[in-house]
């Protein structure tokens, strides 16, 4: 490392900096620190121009100019540009105060005046375990003399402020303010090659599978992608695959300071040799150890042996499951349940208290081990089956873990496990056993409200946590359960035997349009009626358009049917699954974009005119479908058969929708005692605020009314937790090795060009795009083509408003699809990325039939 440096706060060594310095190093600087503290990892010698130095710079910048910055928003894009390029000519212009300069002057003149150097930013905001910023400041390469280096010191404050890196803060929530810069400058290594080592597959998240990638000279070409890198994946001391690429670039040093690009003479062969490459992930896997966390790590092949420049955590990993050393595969909740959205402890725990199948918690979401199911044949084809049929993607994905020898144990003597929807149902077809679960649920959630009224502390905690059994006992009622199975099978039944015996595809969708007893259509056509009360005052539209929190002061008319609204669906809300997501009663506000809508695009008179519609659409093409089918040999069979399955499925299907209506009925009446309850807690200075609580579990909420005292620290902890959760992508399959497991359609029957997905409701419609991610945001217009990530029951609303529907995530029997064939939504669902590879504004095709969308037009 060469001797120590160091002159007052503003230059440190490398080898006094440890990886708490982040404060002082910044997070590279603070990380290189650590990393020549490890035996056997060697690092270029090098100071760090510390965070103090360029605070003394940012001093001088005008207050005005970073105000300005701090007000905008990441999509501000002209305004970034601007303000951004502004606050970098101040910060060049100041320059290096001159007490920094001798500073730096005398480290480079110890270190070497005429030696070579790499002057780069370190960030605070950088490199840290939950966010990386990788390449959103400067870095340059082979500055020779103190006066470049000082020049080039300067350059990188000024980066920090580069439109990139401020719209990445921006995005992530980080105040321009309490981000600063330090300088790490180190002594240039020359390299023969150079690259990237991630300890953890950054394609699939496998921690047990390492890639390593490769070019000629130094890593520069690499991380600006201007050369394609040879790469190799390396798992137990061994190389499983490996891809040499050509290597038509490589950049080198020049001898007077910078740096160009060369054509490699050995362009084809391999950068490194097959040993080198089992050296690096040894080392790679000794800073893993170190750090305690997979690193991508910045590597350069120089002399006699490996250096370090670089190792950062991989911040884009989902979590491993935690298991017992054996493999496992795990299934995502939140795929079935349309909600991939990180959970609140508190709402973990509820779901976890309300299901009867023990869960894993993984990155703030839940899984299930379906190890057992897939150990045993019988129990495994069962459950493929089904899952197969309600999410292709999640099956596919189990089927290539399946295909790996060895992988999973296999137990053909052990018991099966039943399967929800492999046995059929026997249930007659008879509608009154629906109205008698309706009703029989109604009445248990009134004796919840009676029954909970005036309890507080830990009796009403006690009281919560027994009611979960209540709960349990409605929700999987055996009855219930036979009545959704029979809705589901005979609706399979129907278009698998209606395309056999007519080639009619998805017949069942149009034959379930307006089927009695769906609450979640029903909640979508009732706002139309509410928008129907909307309309007949003007004023009140143009109060609502002005201001979306000016409820209370509409006529008494409109507050009424709001009201009325919110006392049958105010417990609903996006991720209504999470007891911690505000409830529509508790913001009434998140309604108005919809009444609006609906004002808008709609006559009076339209939910009634709309539910009768489907249900002739749904008859005529009953007496077609039998007319077809008696014209057939043995029609009269065939045609009694399809009668019986038709009323089947429509006694039953809306029932579908039920169960989760009641559970967050429940839900709601829980989250308003626990909320009450922890109001006391803040009034007694227990807790800081009363959503403090979303961060507890209930059983840690009971221990903190009895105890009265939160554990140290806890709160802000699971805050933070949550916090860098949130930005994770759940995997629909997840194993023990971290691998999070794709699945595919595996289709050759698209045109070309198509985005494929699952049909989930039949019809064909062009449209434009409405991409939305916030349901607050959606702005349509008639023939408007809805485009999100998942669509639980909150989003039905939006249905009646929009042509067609593409969600990311979703099955044949998720709410959004249900409630799609029950409007005569053309859909399509689980399209991987659909709301990145489609464009807000593009004119679309949905084929609903066959699965696929076809971007025919840009906005």
């Amino acid at each position: 490392m060469g001797e120590a440096v160091q002159m007052g706060n503003h230059v440190l060594g490398l080898q006094e900096i440890d990886r708490s310095q982040v404060g002082v190093a910044g997070g590279k600087g603070a990380q290189l620190g650590e990393l020549a503290r490890i035996d056997g990892v060697r690092v270029p010698a090098g100071f760090c121009v510390t965070t103090e130095a360029f605070q003394l710079v940012l001093q001088d910048v005008p207050e005005g100019l970073l105000d300005r910055l701090a007000g905008l928003g990441p999509d501000d894009r002209d305004e970034i540009r601007t303000s951004s390029a502004e606050v970098r000519r101040v910060v060049e212009e100041i320059g290096v105060p001159a007490d920094v300069a001798a500073a730096i002057t005398d480290a480079v003149t110890r270190l070497g005046e005429d030696v070579a150097y790499a002057v780069r930013s370190s960030a605070t905001a950088e490199d840290l375990p939950t966010a990386s910023f990788a390449g959103q400041q400067d870095t340059y390469l082979n500055v020779i003399g103190a006066a470049s280096v000082l020049w080039h010191v300067s350059r990188c404050w000024a980066s920090l402020f580069t439109e990139r890196a401020v719209t990445y803060r921006l995005r992530g929530g980080f105040d321009h303010r309490q981000v600063h810069m330090a300088v790490v400058v180190q002594q240039m290594v020359f390299p023969h090659a150079a690259g990237v080592l991630f300890t953890a597959d950054p394609a699939t998240s496998n921690r047990k599978v390492a890639c390593v990638e490769a070019a000629f000279g130094l890593g520069e070409a690499l991380v600006s992608g201007l050369v394609n890198a040879d790469v190799y994946r390396v798992r137990d001391d061994s190389i499983t695959t490996r891809s040499i690429a050509s290597k038509e670039l490589s950049v080198v040093a020049v001898p007077g300071g910078g740096t160009r690009t060369v054509e490699p003479a050995r362009r084809d062969e391999p950068a490194l040799t097959d040993e080198q490459v089992l050296e690096l992930v040894r080392l790679g896997r000794r800073i893993e150890a170190h750090f305690g966390r997979p690193q991508d790590i910045e590597w350069c092949l120089a002399g006699d042996g490996f250096q370090v420049v670089q190792s950062r955590p991989i911040t884009t990993l989902f979590p491993v499951p935690e298991s017992d050393g054996a493999n496992r595969v795990f299934v995502s909740v939140g795929h079935q349940q349309m909600m991939t959205d990180a959970m609140k402890p508190l709402g973990l725990s509820v779901w976890q208290l309300t299901t009867p199948r023990p869960m894993t918690e993984v990155g703030s979401r839940l899984f299930v081990d379906v190890t057992p199911i897939l150990a045993v044949p019988t129990s495994r084809e069962q459950f493929l089956d089904v899952i197969g049929k309600s999410d292709p993607l999640m099956g596919d994905a189990l089927h290539t873990v399946l295909d790996r020898d060895g992988f999973l144990p296999s137990f053909p003597g052990e018991e099966a496990q039943p399967i929800l929807g492999a046995a059929q149902a026997t249930i007659e077809t008879d509608p009154d056993v629906v109205t008698e679960l309706i009703g029989a649920a109604e009445t248990s959630v009134a004796a919840l409200k009676r029954d909970i009224a005036g309890r507080s502390g830990a009796d009403l905690v006690e009281f919560v946590l027994a009611d979960f059994q209540e709960l349990r006992r409605v929700l999987f009622d055996a009855r219930s359960s036979q009545v959704i199975m029979a809705g589901m099978q005979a609706t399979w039944w129907l278009n698998e035997h209606l395309f056999e015996w007519l080639g009619e595809k998805n017949a069942a969708d149009t034959l379930t349009l307006s089927a009695p007893h769906n609450v979640t259509s029903e909640m979508g056509l009732s706002l139309l009626d509410v928008a129907d009360v909307v309309r007949r005052h003007p004023d009140a539209v143009a109060a609502l358009e002005d201001s979306p929190d000016s409820l209370a002061t509409l006529p008494a008319e409109v507050r009424k049917a709001i009201g009325d609204y919110l006392d049958k669906y105010g417990m609903r809300c996006v991720g209504e699954i999470d007891i911690t997501r505000p409830r529509w009663s508790e913001h009434p506000a998140t309604l108005v974009p919809m009444i609006l809508t609906n004002v808008r695009n709609f006559a009076e008179g339209a939910g009634s005119r709309r539910f009768e519609q489907g249900r002739e659409e749904a008859w005529r093409k009953e007496q077609e479908l039998l007319e077809r089918l008696l014209a057939l040999p043995d029609g009269e069979a065939k045609a009694a058969q399809t009668k019986r399955m038709i009323d089947r499925v429509r006694t039953f299907i809306g029932y579908r929708e039920y169960p989760k209506y009641f559970m967050v009925s429940r839900y709601f009446v829980y989250k308003q005692a626990l909320l009450a309850e922890a109001g006391r807690l803040v009034s007694a200075g227990v807790l800081d605020t009363a959503s403090d609580i979303f961060f507890l579990t209930l059983q840690e909420f009971h221990d903190v009314v009895r105890t009265q005292s939160v554990p140290s620290g806890l709160i802000a902890r699971r805050r933070e937790e949550f916090r860098s959760h949130e930005t994770l992508t759940p995997p629909r399959v997840l194993t023990s090795d971290g691998e999070a497991v794709a699945g595919s359609y595996r289709r050759s029957d698209l045109p070309a060009g198509a985005l494929v997905g699952l049909a989930v409701s039949s019809g064909t419609v062009e449209g434009r795009a409405r991409v939305v991610l916030d349901m607050a945001d959606a702005d349509l217009a008639p023939g408007d083509i809805l485009v999100t990530a998942y669509t639980d029951p909150s989003w039905s609303p939006l249905f009646v408003a929009i042509a067609g529907l593409v969600t990311e995530v979703g099955g044949l029997m998720t709410h959004g699809a249900v409630v799609a064939r029950e409007y005569g939504l053309p859909a399509v669902v689980g399209l991987e990325g659909a709301t990145r590879v489609i464009r807000d504004g593009q004119r679309i095709r949905v084929n609903g039939t066959d699965g696929y969308v076809e971007v025919l037009s840009e906005a």
